[in-house]
């Protein structure tokens, strides 16, 4: 092994993606046109107005999405960066948390929160608000609600590590100067900001394209995502490419919006790269940040010469107190929404009801005993650790592998190989479903658990990658260099020095890579068949048809591990720490 230049070690990731990524996506692209089909299908997308009408629409959504996220996400990022110890671990739970549980689990605690006997309607009927249960479910609000959710606290990561990136003494040098706090937010906190902020409302607006659990059961007729046509029609994959087209559509328009994006921000906002949390006014300091920050800041610079500074002016008369209450009461309510879900699912998993019921006429343990006991939930539970378990090999072997080839190495062009390496965490997940069904019926792949996991592994490497190379920039490598030169072999360097420096970052990995495969649904859709059903599988199906409350069963547990993970995660990292 070169230690000096090992970029041959992406070449196991490589051909991984070129088998089960690259070549599946072709194989879509071209039988969407394939026969005397043509561009026919296509344009049968774009003339028949359920198909126009729905993409418009889903574009609508996504745009909603991502900007509730970003009233809500920012004022909690803002919190959490201002809190101090034991309440900074607090915050930052409580947005980690609710990210890794399933969407389908999240899903079903909105439908008891929303429903019509729901916690919020028994509210509002006893403070006499409203004479009969208002209709929060089955319409636009209920489906805007639940996916910004679930997608809120990507928002609050983003913009939580470009407002890390921010020296403090900047703030104080303007407060210093007699400038009041909603006037320092302005001139000097958001512009530095900025491009965090549009990165994360640009990775909720390509992740809302593609949902359709959501809105699958908390929409109407009325509010059909594009997705959605696509995993209705997955029964007719045999119906010549026209589901292909659709598929393809989606996958052009997100891409198109990668693109636009990339222009601005660079293609590091898709993996949190530096790039895209650089202040905005760097190019003040010797042009050391891009031309698109450039623009960022003449456009803000344009902004306050149309707002004028009277108004500035104004902005610092205002006392701290009122920008501290508004800034904290969106907080509270993006936290509580955050939150509230997960208690609640809690609290039915100790139900004594036999369907979905809040509060709880009486407790007890029958759904803890039902989901334990019953050999067909304990099959899918099994199906899926095997599932997890393999892709989590995989992907932390091929992943890591692929992050010491590129932070160690001297090959050109590494933003072009991150970038499409980590490219599967934007094509939404019916696309990817879809291109591979044909290639696993092909390989007899279809309804196994190797094929199932190489699938999920598809979004785990890319995931794998992004910790473990933050974690290798990390370690200095003069002591990889002084085991070197004292004879060590390249294998000895890493088994002894590198591996014991990234543990914690390998350990972190595996564990969102084995979260990412064990909740996945969309995938495990296309690819278990009728041989194999997963835990998330029969979710599906216990949501859509029974609404028990052993799903509520299923999230507690689920909480559980993640909590579990995070603490062994929390401990392994502050003994690095002490060592």
């Amino acid at each position: 092994m070169n230690l000096r230049n090992p970029a041959w070690l992406l070449a196991p990731a490589l051909l991984f993606f070129a088998f089960f990524y690259v070549l599946p996506l072709l194989n879509l692209l071209q039988l969407s046109v394939a026969g005397d089909a043509g561009l026919s299908f296509y344009a049968r997308v774009f003339e028949v107005p359920l198909y126009w009408e729905s993409l418009v629409r889903t574009f609508g959504i996504a745009a909603a999405v991502a900007a509730l996220c970003a009233l809500f996400g920012y004022p909690t990022a803002l919190l959490i960066h201002r809190a101090r110890g034991t309440w900074k671990l607090v915050l930052t739970a409580a947005v980690v948390l609710p990210y890794f549980i399933s969407v389908l689990i999240r899903t079903y605690s909105w439908m008891v929160l929303l429903g019509r006997n729901g916690p919020i309607n028994k509210l509002l009927l006893a403070l006499g608000v409203v004479d009969a249960p208002l209709p929060l479910i089955f319409n636009r609000a209920s489906v805007l609600i639940s996916i910004s959710a679930v997608l809120l606290p990507l928002m609050v990561l983003t913009v939580g590590g470009s407002l890390a990136r921010i020296d403090p003494l900047v703030q104080r040098a303007a407060t210093a100067s007699g400038a009041g706090p909603l006037a320092v937010f302005w001139r000097v906190l958001f512009p530095q900001t900025l491009p965090g902020l549009l990165a994360g409302v640009l990775l909720v607006f390509i992740s809302a394209l593609g949902f359709f659990i959501t809105p699958s059961l908390l929409g109407g007729p009325a509010d059909q995502m594009f997705a959605m046509h696509i995993t209705q029609q997955a029964d007719f994959l045999a119906s010549g490419g026209f589901l292909q087209s659709l598929a393809a559509v989606l996958l052009a328009v997100t891409l198109l919006v990668v693109a636009v994006a990339a222009r601005f921000l660079g293609l590091e906002f898709i993996w949190g790269g530096q790039k895209a949390g650089k202040p905005v006014r760097d190019v003040a300091r010797g042009g050391a940040a891009s031309w698109r920050h450039a623009v960022l800041g003449r456009v803000l610079d344009r902004m306050a010469d149309a707002l004028g500074w009277p108004l500035l002016r104004a902005l610092g008369a205002v006392p701290a107190w009122l920008g501290r209450l508004v800034s904290g009461a969106l907080a509270a309510v993006a936290l509580l929404t955050l939150l509230l879900p997960i208690a609640i699912a809690a609290l039915i998993s100790f139900s004594d009801s036999a369907y979905m019921r809040f509060p709880p006429p009486a407790y007890s343990l029958r759904w803890y005993e039902k989901f334990l006991s019953d050999p067909v939930w304990m099959s899918s539970l099994g199906t899926s650790v095997a599932v997890g378990l393999l892709a989590t090999v995989i992907s932390v072997v091929l992943g890591t592998a692929a992050a010491f080839g590129l932070v160690r190495s001297s090959l050109r062009g590494k933003t072009a190989w991150m970038t499409f390496l980590v490219s599967p965490l934007i094509v939404p997940g019916v696309v990817l479903g879809l291109s591979l069904y044909s290639l696993f019926l092909r390989a007899g792949l279809a309804g196994s658990v190797p094929g199932l996991a190489a699938a999920h592994a598809i979004g785990g490497i890319p995931l794998v990658l992004v910790i473990v190379a933050a974690s290798l920039q990390a370690v200095d490598m003069r002591q990889e260099q002084a085991a070197a030169v004292h004879g060590a072999s390249p294998l000895r360097v890493f088994w002894f020095v590198t591996l014991p420096a990234i543990r914690p970052g390998v350990l972190a990995a595996s564990f969102f890579a084995f979260l990412h495969s064990f909740d996945d649904l969309v995938l495990s859709m296309f690819l278990s068949g009728a041989r194999m059903t997963t835990l998330p599988l029969r979710l599906w199906g216990n949501v859509n048809y029974k609404l028990d409350p052993v799903p509520a069963v299923v999230a507690t547990f689920e909480v559980a591990l993640i909590v579990a993970g995070l603490f062994f995660a929390r401990s392994a990292w502050a003994a690095r720490q002490r060592r």
